[in-house]
């Protein structure tokens, strides 16, 4: 068997500028995204918008078909106060007022293909504008938000009313929802906004999203911080009768991160074990061989989840078979839909005695929306050299899925991934498999405490943990990570080892 091929289960979302030839695809997307088709933008408006700001104006592509947008522009928000509409402070609908010089990006215009909005694509664009936000230094996202199912109680609530009932849950606003659940604060309610909207019977919420790292001019230029949330499952075994069953349990934990707004879920490494609990083998070697007819259904199920849920997956570790050989590799399954793989290198005894597993022979480092990682899968992190060579390649983090059976196995992975974590300045994740697989021969039972570890010194946590997990119990435990305070602790920190090295002794 030759590589595996995995472009046939990719998928690709694409995020970038609208350009002109994208513009009728765009009117399309439009008239079918509201339910009234005069509310949307026509040609020309979004002529203008590429002209006057590019940058404001984003499209998402699905293996390569355009299914949403959005449009925004700089303003002083200042200038025009709560008491505005739509067309004051869109220069009705051409943003002939944008002002390069303005505090506030303000938006005018998101929009999603009704046959793909479980695939989180408003999500992706306001992440966008809160980018863009960033970028420009701005102080915050503002904009008018539809209330498009408040007809429905108009004679009973005002529109305030209606809004605080959406708040409070009692009444489902879709709209309103979403950009509730994405961060964003009511400023207020607004008559006559869009005098289309009639289903919003013209009336629009006011909402902001903050950017708590803006720096006003006067202000020390200083690098913003750059979080990155990491959910870690700690798998646990137990039998289940199909693939659908592996499937279905997995979604529920990816579900959970992306509930979280996680940029990351890390699954243990030998994750699809649990298939061995419906499969009637008792040779270890042919064990691990079983295993590969379900890589088709195994690639297919993560790039569906990290693209559906908008989370970037390290969906532990699979056993493929390549040229004849047997290889422990780590995919990595981005929520732009492309995959990468990463090879087991380093190959324990009872890997090679039961299962025949060969190493890998190169160390990559992945270019992610959320900066470099490299995965040191299992046994990998016991091996200093490697994480290493995986920081001077421009690694942020090191994650490392793992199986372990006892005590014993987890305390090496544990403490040798916190001394990486101190020596290179780095964060490091580790996360395992809890319970067993009894019927299951030659399966033991397996041991986990899942966590994130720092570096040791002031501006982290005082024993370099930055956040663990329940020991042995099947959970998702969720930790953040500053990759900025990684920056400047390598510049500034109490010790410098990664800058302090020798490398003309060793």
């Amino acid at each position: 068997m030759t590589e595996i091929d995995i472009s046939n289960f990719e998928n690709e979302i694409v995020i970038r500028k609208i350009q002109e030839e994208d513009i009728d695809e765009i009117v399309q997307i439009a008239q079918l995204g509201f339910e009234n088709a005069d509310i949307a933008f026509e040609r020309k408006h979004y002529e203008s918008h590429i002209n006057i700001f590019p940058e404001g104006q984003v499209c998402v592509l699905y293996n390569g078909k355009i299914i949403g947008s959005s449009s925004s522009l700089i303003v002083n928000y200042d200038e025009y106060g709560d008491e505005h509409s739509i067309d004051d402070i869109s220069g009705n609908g051409y943003i002939t007022n944008h002002n390069p010089n303005g505090k506030n990006l303000y938006g005018i215009d998101v929009v999603v293909h009704p046959d793909f909005r479980h695939l989180k694509i408003g999500r992706r664009l306001y992440e966008e504008r809160r980018k863009l936000c960033k970028k420009y230094n701005l102080e915050s996202i503002i904009f008018g938000g539809r209330i498009p199912n408040y007809h429905k109680y108009a004679d009973k609530l005002t529109a305030e009313e209606y809004v605080e009932q959406v708040k409070s849950q009692n009444i489902y606003d879709p709209v309103l929802i979403f950009q509730l659940m994405n961060g964003f604060e009511i400023r207020g309610v607004k008559a006559n906004y869009l005098l289309e909207d009639e289903a919003s019977l013209k009336y629009a919420t006011l909402l902001e999203w903050k950017n708590v790292d803006y720096i006003p001019e006067d202000r020390e230029n200083i690098q913003p911080s750059r979080p990155i949330r990491v959910s870690m499952v700690q798998y646990g075994l137990k039998n289940i009768n199909n693939f659908e069953s592996f499937a279905s349990r997995c979604e529920y934990f990816i579900n959970l991160a992306s509930k979280r707004r996680s940029n990351f879920a890390v699954f243990p490494e030998a994750l699809t074990l649990q298939l061995l609990s419906f499969i009637d083998e008792r040779v270890p070697s042919r064990q691990i061989r079983s295993l590969m007819d379900y890589t088709d259904e195994y690639l297919k199920l993560f790039s569906n989840l990290a693209v559906r849920y908008s989370i970037n997956i390290i969906a532990g570790s699979h056993f493929v078979k390549e040229n004849g050989f047997m290889y422990n590799v780590s995919f990595l399954f981005h929520r732009n839909g492309k995959i990468d793989r990463q090879y087991k290198l380093h190959i324990t005894p009872d890997e090679r005695k039961w299962w025949g597993i060969k190493p890998g022979s190169k160390l990559e480092v992945f270019e992610t929306d959320c900066g470099k990682i490299a995965i040191l899968l299992g046994y990998d992190i016991l091996f200093p050299e490697l994480a290493r060579k995986a920081i001077d390649n421009g690694a942020d983090i090191l994650m490392t899925p793992y199986t372990v059976e006892d005590q014993q196995g987890y305390t090496r992975i544990r403490n040798c991934a916190q001394a990486r974590a101190i020596e290179n300045q780095v964060y490091t994740v580790i996360t395992g498999m809890t319970g067993h697989l009894p019927q299951v021969h030659r399966m033991n039972a397996q041991y986990s405490c899942s966590a994130i570890f720092s570096p040791s010194d002031i501006n982290f946590a005082n024993n370099g943990v930055s956040v663990e997990a329940d020991s042995n119990v099947e959970m998702t435990v969720h930790g953040d990570m500053n990759l900025e305070l990684i920056r400047r602790n390598r510049e500034v920190g109490t010790v410098t080892p990664v800058k302090d090295r020798r490398l003309n002794v060793y």
